[in-house]
């Protein structure tokens, strides 16, 4: 097989950081998705194909490099969601509880 008619990506350039963009969270290079919001699709049952159709205009191979970079970086991204979801839990709480009369 000749390599040099392919085009070879590097796995590590499908996820990047840029300060200012999403907080510095890890993103699906050149998109704005970042890692987080794949991990939460994943978490809801999708799977990478259902992800990628689901966004658009990301390739499944975006979709598995994000899942990888989780995977080896779960700790960050699950005190992410953690956090999401406890302040997610607090605001319906203050919501139900200005219902009240």
């Amino acid at each position: 097989m000749d390599m040099s008619a392919e085009t070879v990506v590097e796995i590590g350039s499908l996820i990047t950081r840029t300060p200012g963009l999403k907080g510095g969270r890890p993103c699906v290079a050149g998109t704005g998705v970042t890692v987080k919001r794949i991990v939460g699709w994943h978490r809801m049952g999708k799977d990478p194909e259902e992800i990628a159709a689901q966004f658009g205009h990301l390739n499944l191979a975006q979709v598995h490099a994000a899942l990888a970079w989780y995977y080896a970086n779960r700790e960050e991204i699950d005190s992410d969601l953690n956090i999401e979801t406890r302040d997610y839990e607090r605001l319906a709480q203050e919501a139900e509880a200005e219902k009240r009369p």
